[in-house]
C-alpha cells in the first residue's frame, strides 16, 4: 500500500524512462487485478503544502478510461489533462509546460484509447455546435489514415478507426514538440520524454506506440 507521497527529492532522482516503466508496471497491476492501494488520508495530508508529480498524462475524457485507476496511481503521483480526443491546444500545452517546466514532471504521455468516440465522430464528419471545432483537431489523423487503410473511411471500418486513434496520438506528440519550444528543449536535453500509447477497452492494457 502506498503511504508516502512523492517529495521533491524523490522526484528529482526520477528519470523519464523510470517513470514510464513505473506507469506501465502500474497498468500491469491494474490488468492483473492486484492494484497497490493507497492510504488516501495520509497522502492528502502529505500533499497539502505542495505536489511533485512524476508525469502528466494527456487523455480523452472517456469515462471508461479513469487514468489514475488504469495506471494504478495515487494522490500526488500524476497530472492529468483531459479533452475529448486527447489532442493539444494552447491551454493543454500550457498545462503540459506547467507540469514539466514548473512542477518538475519527467514524462508526457499522450494516451489514446480503443474505439474513441471523438475519433469515430471525426471519421464520420460530425458537425454539431462546438463539437465541430473540437473534431477539427482530429481530422489530420483521419486524413492520414484514409491514405493508409483500405475500405471505408468512416467509423464502420474498425481498422480505420484503430489506425486513426494511433495516428492521432502520434500527430499530437509531434505537434506538442512543434508548438512548445519549452517541452522540445526539455526533451532534447533528456529532462523529459514525450511518449504515446493506446488503452484497450477490452483488456485494460496500455500499448505503447
Amino acid at each position: 500500500m502506498k503511504t508516502t507521497a512523492i517529495t521533491k527529492d524523490v522526484q528529482s532522482e526520477l528519470t523519464p524512462n523510470s517513470v514510464l516503466q513505473d506507469l506501465l508496471e502500474g497498468n500491469k497491476r491494474f490488468v492483473n487485478g492486484n492494484p497497490e492501494g493507497a492510504d488516501n488520508a495520509a497522502l492528502v495530508s502529505q500533499t497539502t503544502s505542495g505536489q511533485y508529480p512524476k508525469a502528466v498524462i494527456l487523455s480523452c475524457i472517456d469515462s471508461r478510461v479513469p487514468v489514475e485507476t488504469v495506471l494504478d496511481q495515487a494522490i500526488g503521483d500524476i497530472f492529468v489533462a483531459r479533452v475529448a480526443g486527447n489532442f493539444e491546444n494552447a491551454d493543454i500545452l500550457g498545462s503540459l509546460e506547467y507540469s514539466c517546466k514548473v512542477a518538475g514532471s519527467k514524462l508526457v504521455l499522450v494516451l489514446g484509447h480503443e474505439a474513441c468516440g471523438a475519433v469515430k465522430a471525426a471519421c464520420d464528419g460530425v458537425e454539431l455546435g462546438n463539437i465541430t471545432h473540437l473534431l477539427s483537431n482530429i481530422l489530420p489523423a483521419v486524413h492520414q489514415s484514409a491514405e493508409e487503410v483500405e475500405g471505408k473511411a468512416n467509423s464502420s471500418n474498425k481498422a480505420f478507426v484503430a489506425k486513426t486513434v494511433e495516428n492521432n496520438v502520434r500527430l499530437t506528440m509531434n505537434r506538442i514538440r512543434i508548438k512548445s519550444p519549452i517541452l522540445k528543449e526539455m526533451e532534447d536535453n533528456g529532462e523529459i520524454s514525450i511518449v504515446g500509447g493506446v488503452y484497450s477497452l477490452h483488456t485494460g492494457k496500455v500499448e505503447m506506440l
